[in-house]
Parts: C-alpha cells; sequence; structure tokens
C-alpha cells in the first residue's frame, strides 16, 4: 500500500500565481497514495488565499475523475504557532494525517515523479525516516540544475558544506519523527538546522535527480542581513561541530564577514574574515567580503553574480 503524502506549503499570499504552481505540481504528483496539501497563511490574509487558490480547485474538481479527486485535497489553514515560516511548517505538522510530510516553499515547484522517487528511496533503506532530492536552481531566464554526488547525506556532509540541494522543498519524513524549530531568528536557517538533526538520528536517503524546481531572486530573506546573521550566529551556539571542520567553518565565517559588510560594518566584516582566513586560507568568501566592506562591489551584484551561476554566498 502506498503512504500517504501530507505537503505543507507556507505563505504570505503575495505571489499567488506561484503558490498555484506550486500547489497544482503537488496534486499532479503521479502517486498512488492520498497526496493532501495544506497552505499555511502566515498573517492575516487567509481569506484573500482561499480566494486565490479557488480557481484552482474548481478546475480540477471538474476535469479529475472521482477516483484521483478523493485522493486529492486542499486545506488553506492559518498560522497558529509562531510567527513566521517555522511555525507555519508546525501548524501544517500538526494540521495533517498523513504517513509522510513534505515540504514546498510557496515560490517553488515539483517536478514529476518527485514524491514517489523519494518515497522508494525510504522504503529501500531500512529504518529511513528523512528524504532530500536534488534541485534545478532558475535564476532569471536561466536553469541550472544541483547535484550532491551521493545518495546518502550524513550530518558530516552537512557540517562541512550547507548543500543547498538539501532544500526545505525537497524535504520528505515520516509524520511524527520531526518539527521545526520555531525559535530560529528571523526564520533564518531552520531548514540546516532541521535536517542537520535529521541527520543526527539517521543518514538522509537522497535522490540525485533535479526533481524541484527552486526559484531564487525573490525571497523575503535574501538581504535581511542582520537576521541572516543572528541565525548563523544560532546555528554556531546550536551545532558547535560547525566549527570543527575547518571547511565548514570557513565557509560560515565567511558568510558571517559578507553579512557585515553588506551592512557597512567593516570592522565586524574584517574580524569574521580574518577568522574565515585562519580556519582555511583558501576561502573565497573572505575576499569578496572585504572587497564588499571597500566599497569596491555591492552585495547585490555578488549574489547576483552568484545566483545567475545557481550558487549563493
Amino acid at each position: 500500500m502506498s503512504p500517504s503524502v501530507g505537503v505543507v506549503i507556507p505563505t504570505r499570499g503575495h505571489r499567488p500565481e506561484h503558490l498555484r504552481a506550486a500547489t497544482r505540481a503537488a496534486l499532479d504528483q503521479d502517486h498512488p497514495g492520498a497526496v493532501e496539501v495544506v497552505i499555511v497563511v502566515d498573517g492575516p490574509d487567509t481569506a484573500v488565499v482561499t480566494d486565490q487558490v479557488a480557481g484552482l480547485l474548481a478546475s480540477r474538481a471538474r476535469t479529475l475523475g472521482e477516483e484521483r479527486a478523493a485522493g486529492r485535497g486542499v486545506r488553506v489553514v492559518t498560522n497558529r504557532f509562531g510567527s513566521g515560516l517555522p511555525g507555519a511548517r508546525n501548524t501544517g505538522i500538526a494540521a495533517l494525517g498523513t504517513d509522510l510530510v513534505a515540504f514546498c516553499d510557496d515560490d517553488d515547484q515539483w517536478l514529476p515523479g518527485k514524491i514517489d522517487a523519494q518515497v522508494a528511496a525510504l522504503r529501500e533503506t531500512p529504518g529511513a525516516e528523512f528524504s532530500s532530492c536534488a534541485i534545478e536552481v532558475e535564476y532569471g531566464t536561466r536553469r541550472v540544475p544541483r547535484l550532491a554526488g551521493t545518495s546518502v547525506i550524513t550530518r558530516a556532509h552537512l557540517l562541512r558544506s550547507r548543500m543547498v540541494m538539501v532544500h526545505s522543498s525537497t524535504f520528505l519524513f515520516r509524520r511524527g519523527a520531526f518539527r521545526v524549530d520555531e525559535s530560529a531568528p528571523g526564520g533564518q536557517n531552520e531548514d540546516w538546522d532541521l535536517a542537520l538533526r535529521a541527520a543526527a538520528r539517521r543518514p538522509i536517503v537522497h535522490v540525485d535527480r533535479p526533481l524541484v524546481r527552486v526559484r531564487w531572486g525573490g525571497s523575503l530573506y535574501t538581504t535581511r542581513w542582520a537576521d541572516r546573521i543572528a541565525g548563523l550566529e544560532w546555528m554556531l551556539a546550536r551545532h558547535p561541530d560547525l566549527a570543527v571542520d575547518s571547511r565548514g567553518a570557513a565557509r560560515v565565517y565567511g558568510q558571517l564577514a559578507f553579512h557585515h559588510a553588506a551592512l557597512g560594518r567593516r570592522r565586524e566584516a574584517g574580524r569574521w574574515a580574518w577568522r574565515a582566513f585562519a580556519a582555511r586560507r583558501g576561502e573565497p568568501r573572505a575576499p569578496i567580503a572585504l572587497a564588499v566592506a571597500a566599497g569596491l562591489v555591492s552585495p547585490l551584484t555578488v549574489l547576483s553574480t552568484l545566483h545567475h551561476r545557481g550558487h549563493g554566498i
């Protein structure tokens, strides 16, 4: 018997076209088990979001056969936990009674076969609780696949590298096994924290095919430099072993240097850049941060260039 899958899509209702596309892609998965989508509104506009997806639901009701329609459903609920992304995701988890839970951001889109490939990976690995898959980064007119090069993601992998392909919109896990930590400042890095906690219990089974299209350029979090600093400091405090791997530590220190530089905090940028160099002399984020701090290049130009290549800072 195929497991039922619940899909949590957090939204603030500000990008209805993307939300409808994300919802449609989840409902259109060719999975023999039931698929239930819970759209969690983080804000006061639940009625507006309901109206945004009403046309999609009416259209599906007319076109789907009764048997298929019986296994597909959508609900719109209001975030009833802590405000922000972590609370919205926990609201969705609490609202579901399915065997498995999946996340999808409202501006991302699942590609055909996503659920079945990950369900198969979970089934083939005894005791597995958590699965991810590779992604396709869309930025402007470019689409760049990001693969992991492995079918198993360990905690050591995630300490050494954030591994962008282990993205929240790829997460599929057994309901009841995990919740999102709502203490993440500004909702920053809650997905990385969740993946690290999952990998500490059992390795993450990974399908190294791009089965999720991740859109960059419209995130609410990209330029919230202070929140990003707080999120990284929270991660260092919560996961002290991040500082043990020299490459992983240098990456985090380099990011902190860059975010401080973006805020014009030259002294702090220099301090973190020095720590990045000390951890790993070849860390590329350190000189980039120093260039931003010196006013030689803007932080947005740096991000645009990296995103164009399917990479982040």
